[in-house]
């Protein structure tokens, strides 16, 4: 499962790499392919992935879920408060991220803790104000295990679990996973690479400008 879940990240990586010059950016995922009768006639139609309802509280004890986020683009990622790999780098890039939309009424960043257990929301709270996060739209996520775990998997495709050989018992992916306001895909990037957040803060004005055109 793993292998699979890197090859789809994979995948996303490089067609994401391809647009990177044009001006609407793909919707990324898998194709649900449904029949339909129209006048008697059977024709198919191709549904995009999309991100499952969720729901989940931040660090404010509120809660987010998708009427929340409705109109909204957003950034995912997962990480974990005591994380002494790469979490510390991905924050450090989604401050960028954050520093420049925080005031912008059409996003949000959403972190997921994938260790609940030692996360939990006052410690959230605390961590976001360590990190000079204070109001705005960045919403640091607690929710069970198995929510967290799931919607990683099934929904953001990525890796996120306890392993007891990593560095500090948990794995998860680097990844920014860029949300459009219809729950699409938009989006992958390295949270870990200046360049590739870069290329975030560029294609993330081109999804605000298309969601500002629809509203």
């Amino acid at each position: 499962m793993k292998n699979s879940i890197l090859i789809i990240i994979a995948v996303f990586s490089l067609s994401c790499s391809s647009i990177r010059k044009k001006e609407v950016l793909p919707v990324l995922g898998r194709y649900e392919v449904i029949e339909k009768t129209i006048d008697g006639k059977k024709t198919y139609d191709s549904i995009p992935h999309t991100i499952a309802d969720f729901s989940f509280l931040n660090q404010d004890s509120m809660i987010v879920d998708n009427d929340f986020l409705k109109g909204k683009a957003y950034i995912a990622d997962f990480f974990f408060t005591s994380c002494p790999t790469i979490c510390p780098t991905m924050k450090k890039q989604l401050l960028r991220v954050f520093d420049k939309y925080k005031h912008e009424k059409d996003f949000a960043i959403l972190s997921h803790t994938i260790d609940p257990k030692h996360d939990t929301i006052p410690l959230l709270k605390d961590f976001s104000e360590r990190l000079g996060v204070t109001g705005g739209n960045w919403h640091f996520l607690y929710g069970t295990q198995e929510e967290i775990y799931s919607i990683g998997e099934k929904s953001y495709m990525l890796i996120a679990g306890e392993d007891s050989s990593a560095p500090g018992g948990y794995i998860h992916s680097g990844a920014f996973i860029l949300v459009d306001d219809q729950k699409r895909v938009r989006g992958i990037y390295d949270g870990t690479d200046v360049d590739q957040v870069n290329i975030l803060l560029i294609e993330l004005d081109l999804l605000l400008n298309e969601i500002k055109s629809r509203n």
